[in-house]
């Protein structure tokens, strides 16, 4: 059985805070580059291709591409889990977690230029690519509404801002539940690219980064594997 929206809603937040740590590695120590806001890499490419910025066009590809892979691989193995067993969300987090480790074992030890790029940094922006385009089909298999842990768009906000009392805007809703869930979700964001940026601040390097990422997924998914396993039947996701 699937678990419920409610039950969910902790993990995701704290899976988001972990998005957030992994993109401040990518961007201010691999990139510039993104691994799970693909957005940024389309216009990092175009603005490559134009040969504006010194933005290399390989790189943001490389994401692109590897992003993708991990979305069909996700894709591909979350429903034969699921049909195998109920705990189809833990096996996904924890493969996830696996790679965000190999990526930070990959760097290990990897000496960053700012004139140029390393086939290992490539390779590790590769990994993680893959990792969060897992983690993409995981998000949208749980079913949770309002509550993305890869992005926050501008989508979000606007749902955010229109469902307040200051928009109040019908077409969109203004369930205190999603809107509690949408700040939450830009929040961790926040706080996760301020925790990551802020260690690199102190001289952490990207290895160090990528494994206290992978320690909050997979000590997350520990957490909740612990508890009761809840059912999407015992508390049914109002509608938006």
């Amino acid at each position: 059985m699937d678990p419920s929206p409610r039950a969910l809603t902790p993990l995701l937040i704290v899976l988001t805070l972990s998005t957030g740590v992994v993109e401040a590695a990518c961007f201010l120590q691999l990139g510039p580059v993104f691994t799970a806001m693909q957005t940024g890499n389309v216009l990092f490419l175009a603005f490559g291709a134009a040969g504006e910025g010194g933005l290399s066009t390989m790189v943001p590809a490389v994401s692109l591409g590897s992003f993708a892979v991990g979305t069909v691989i996700g894709a591909r193995m979350e429903p034969r889990l699921e049909a195998r067993t109920h705990r189809w969300l833990v096996l996904a987090l924890a493969v996830e977690g696996l790679l965000i480790s190999a990526a930070g074992l990959t760097a290990w030890g990897l000496v960053l230029s700012p004139s140029t790029t390393s086939a290992r940094q490539v390779l590790v922006t590769a990994v993680l690519a893959v990792a969060m385009g897992m983690r993409n089909v995981t998000t949208t298999r749980a079913h949770v509404p309002a509550l993305s842990t890869t992005l926050v768009t501008t989508s979000t906000t606007t749902a955010l801002l229109s469902s307040s009392p200051f928009g109040h805007d019908p077409a969109i809703g203004h369930r205190a539940g999603a809107a509690k869930r949408r700040s939450a979700s830009i929040l961790a964001m926040f706080v996760g690219g301020l925790i990551g940026a802020y260690l690199i601040h102190l001289g952490w390097s990207v290895s160090a980064l990528l494994f206290l990422a992978a320690a909050v997924v997979l000590a997350t998914t520990v957490v909740y594997v612990r508890q009761p396993n809840p059912t999407r039947g015992e508390d049914p996701p109002a509608p938006e």
